[in-house]
């Protein structure tokens, strides 16, 4: 036990304000100083009694001691006598009747004074009457209640309400079980599940301090205990386990009290903009991103534990304590588990001196649909065979076959692979996943740690399989329907990150360890290799539909000849449509997907034509075209009219838009009146996933800035740019945009908004030296730092550079502009952000019209730096 530390500076002689600020002042300085001498537990109690003392000393000197009939009566968490260096203050003035004139002036005053003092307070003034109506009513006021504490005033009073809340007219052990178990579901859900987040709450995330306190509430309320230790005694905890729970309490409160002292307020969100600073409080040193993922990862697996003994003694409460009574029908499912109602039961303790029972419970999950859960008694089991484990599950042949029966198993991506990863039996068979288990990935892409990540992508594979997501992604669900093997696909989705963090290519050595894994587990040399390829060339689809021209046939042709056949790209479609999505819930699109969809079909074609034959550029053109004319036709033009219009047009337009899309641009141009005029197209419905934003008019200096810059003023983001001027001096330019939202912009209004903005700044009415937006919040935490890489292009006339920098407001336009000064003409864009990095893509050629010379690209890459690095650095 932690010996109590208490403050030792007396309280101030004068009742002034600034007198007590500076008591205040003074006692904060010694929390601070004291964080590293003291355990934290000590702190957060000494914090409470300091306040007491000078909450009992105002009450006197606004003369309330003097209210025979008041109590002063901590709540809450002061009531548990626990206060961080920010956290509420919560009282409760307890009145036997209404309150005279000078008593409301009296409790105004010392309201008034705390206030003053910057402290925050939450207080109400109730009789017991009053207090115990709104508890019946209000499951946190009736929680508050629970963990009074009386500071000074009337007691009997205050025990006159404490008898009355621990009746069971008050809340029943069953209702408030089920309401607190309510409340925390809805918490949950507000953080969609998980505390694997960028910036997790420390108190309210899964895992989090409240669900630690909910343990304790729904016992306590039922024992009529103050403290978790008494909990041990009712054998609702057993020693192990309440060692367990204050060991996480101490690390979440470590984090918290940190967090409070850097933000000098009740902040309970570990915020990028802290996280650096805490991890250097806790001790993990002062080296930045390495010191902050090294806090993460060990904070992440703390909540993966409270998770697991708040599902585990929840559960065990629910049926064991409240319920122990109640029969429940029993199905014997062999000599080592039983089913009882939904869960499945060891039926003897020393079940998992096999250890190979430890994969077969889970086969039984997945082979059984009726199963939904574990035992609370076989979690227990299960949590203490996991901590003897002496090597690794794998390293038995037995395991071995169970754990490649389940991944084989229709439904063992379902609840068995899932509860195998929350109870760490995944990361007892596998020693890499166990690297992975909360190791964090420091960016806004990657919204998850890497395990929770995979276990995720492992679910979007799975619903490949099932009916009812067929309508999601039919494709994916047809390749999988006809899949001989599916099991290599979630092996190859198990091992695709499962290299991440030890410094190196994660796909070379994920690919070494998949090989290795095969080796163990007997797989074929056809099933090994195959695995293998996906893992290291997992981010290949994914790149190539992203940031380069899938439209150009030889980008097609390069990429298939890295797939080699139709089998692989089957397995890496599906793949990296998992990945993505798997990766950051706002980040999915429907320009995404269809781009990925685009470069399959194309792919698949050039395989079925035979890869020495793809088709041709000309022919494509002669395709498009002629699918074309009959839909102009159609408009009443005659043939000669569109064939006027297609000479003045190069031929490379044609290969880089389907038939529709140039029947749609040329009908338009046709009707075009004036042609000093603009003209701005806008599809009304998506396509590709994207809305298609078409530009014709009069090409003009800083063309494409102003465009980008008009687009950036409507909040759109830009995906994708096609960038072409006609041989009589005319630009078509076509950008592909969406919402903030990544839907595509559907609104009438909010379409002709975006064409005027484009008609106004193509004009050049707006000034492009527009005031900037400056960074956000999150992004300010991040250094891209500018990178220009040159690479050939596809003819000899092109060249391709890549970008890449911080995704800063106006990045776009600033590229355009530098562009300009440089006299370099823009043909095709690729425009991809990757949470807060930016990756560009450009075909680009001079003012001749052909590739750039060494001499142009260094200089065209000295401009870019500087142009971005000023930009980060304005912001």
């Amino acid at each position: 036990m932690s010996q109590a530390v208490t403050y030792s500076k007396a309280l101030p002689d004068s009742y002034s304000l600034d007198s007590y600020k500076k008591h205040f002042a003074d006692f904060q300085d010694w929390l601070g100083k004291s964080f590293s001498q003291h355990p934290v537990n000590v702190l957060v109690k000494a914090r409470a009694r300091f306040i007491d003392e000078v909450l009992v000393q105002l009450w006197h000197q606004f003369g309330l001691h003097k209210s025979k009939d008041l109590s002063l009566i901590a709540v809450g968490g002061y009531g548990r006598g626990e206060l961080h260096p920010s956290s509420d203050i919560d009282l409760l003035l307890l009145s036997e009747g209404k309150l005279s004139a000078a008593q409301q002036d009296a409790i105004g005053q010392f309201i008034t004074l705390l206030w003053d003092l910057r402290l925050e307070v939450g207080h109400s003034v109730r009789t017991v009457k009053e207090s115990v109506k709104l508890g019946k009513d209000d499951i946190t006021i009736a929680t508050n209640l629970l963990e009074m504490r009386l500071l000074t005033g009337n007691k009997p009073l205050f025990e006159q309400l404490q008898h009355e809340v621990s009746k069971d007219s008050f809340w029943t052990s069953q209702a408030f079980f089920q309401a607190k178990r309510h409340e925390q579901q809805q918490r949950h859900a507000q953080y969609h599940g998980t505390a694997y987040n960028l910036e997790p709450n420390l108190k309210a995330n899964p895992g989090g301090l409240r669900d630690i306190q909910t343990i304790g509430w729904v016992a306590k309320r039922h024992f009529q205990t103050r403290t978790m230790r008494e909990l041990v005694a009712y054998q609702y905890l057993t020693e192990d386990e309440y060692q367990e729970l204050m060991e996480c309490e101490a690390y979440l409160w470590q984090m918290r009290f940190a967090l409070h002292m850097e933000a000098g307020r009740n902040e309970n969100r570990i915020l990028f903009d802290y996280q650096p600073a805490v991890a250097e409080r806790l001790g993990f040193g002062a080296d930045g991103k390495a010191s902050v993922e090294r806090m993460m990862k060990r904070f992440f697996r703390t909540v993966q534990r409270v998770s697991e003994l708040n599902e585990m003694l929840l559960q065990h409460f629910d049926g064991s304590i409240l319920n122990h009574k109640e029969k429940v029908k029993t199905l014997i499912l062999d000599d080592y588990f039983e089913l009882q109602g939904h869960l499945i039961v060891a039926r003897d303790n020393a079940v998992f001196a096999r250890r190979d029972n430890l994969l077969r419970l889970f086969w039984h999950i997945a082979n059984n649909s009726n199963i939904t859960g574990v035992h609370s008694s076989t979690m227990r089991l299960i949590r203490q065979v996991r901590r003897r484990l002496m090597g690794d599950l794998q390293d038995y042949e037995a395991c071995r076959q169970l754990f490649l029966a389940i991944i084989r198993h229709p439904r063992g991506m379902d609840k068995a692979i899932t509860l195998m990863h929350r109870y760490g039996v995944l990361a007892a068979y596998l020693p890499q996943w166990r690297n992975i288990v909360g190791q964090m990935q420091f960016d806004l892409f990657h919204a998850y740690t890497v395990d929770e990540h995979t276990h995720r992508l492992l679910k979007n594979l799975y619903k490949y399989t099932l009916s009812e997501h067929e309508s999601e992604f039919p494709l994916c669900s047809d390749i999988v329907r006809k899949m001989e093997k599916p099991e290599l696909l979630y092996l190859a989705g198990i091992f695709h990150d499962i290299a991440k963090g030890r410094g190196g290519d994660h796909s070379e050595l994920g690919a070494m360890d998949v090989r290795e894994f095969a080796k163990l587990h007997k797989l074929s040399d056809f099933d090994s290799k195959l695995i293998a390829w996906l893992v290291e060339h997992h981010l290949l689809m994914s790149v190539t539909a992203q940031r380069r021209d899938i439209h150009d046939p030889a980008v097609v042709a390069e990429f298939a000849e890295k797939v080699r056949d139709e089998t692989r790209l089957n397995y890496l479609y599906c793949l990296t449509l998992a990945d993505i999505r798997a990766t950051n819930d706002n980040l999915w699109n429907d320009w995404k997907g269809s781009l990925l969809r685009e470069l399959f079909l194309a792919t698949q074609k050039a395989f079925r034509r035979g890869l020495e034959k793809p088709m041709d550029l000309r022919d494509l053109i002669r395709e498009n075209q002629s699918e074309a004319m009959p839909l102009l036709l159609k408009q009443t033009f005659s043939e000669s009219e569109i064939l006027h219009l297609w000479s003045r047009i190069k031929a490379d337009y044609f290969a880089r838009y389907s038939a529709r899309q140039i029947a749609w641009h040329c009908e338009h141009i046709l009707r075009h009146k004036n042609p000093n005029e603009p003209m701005v197209l806008i599809s009304k419905a998506p396509i590709r996933g994207g809305t298609q934003v078409f530009i014709y008019t009069k090409d003009q200096p800083k063309l494409f800035a102003r465009l980008v810059a008009a687009l950036d003023s409507k909040k759109v983001n830009i995906f994708d740019a096609q960038i072409m001027t006609n041989k009589d001096g005319y630009a078509m330019d076509t950008f592909v945009i969406l919402e903030q939202n990544g839907e595509a912009v559907n609104s009438p209004s909010r379409q002709q908004s975006i064409k005027r903005a484009l008609e106004l700044f193509i004009a050049g009415k707006p000034d492009l030296s527009r005031q900037k937006t400056k960074l956000s919040r999150q992004m300010r935490q991040f250094n891209v730092p500018p990178k220009v890489v040159f690479l050939p292009g596809n003819t000899s006339k092109r060249t391709m550079i890549e970008l890449a920098a911080l995704d800063t407001p106006g990045l776009l336009a600033n590229i355009g502009e530098v562009f300009q000064r440089c006299d370099v003409n823009i043909h095709a864009a690729k425009i991809t952000t990757i949470g807060e990095r930016a990756e560009d893509f450009f075909m680009i050629s001079n003012s001749d019209d052909q590739a750039l010379s060494a001499e142009q690209q260094s200089e065209l890459k000295r401009a870019l730096i500087e142009q971005l690095s000023q930009q980060t650095e304005g912001n």
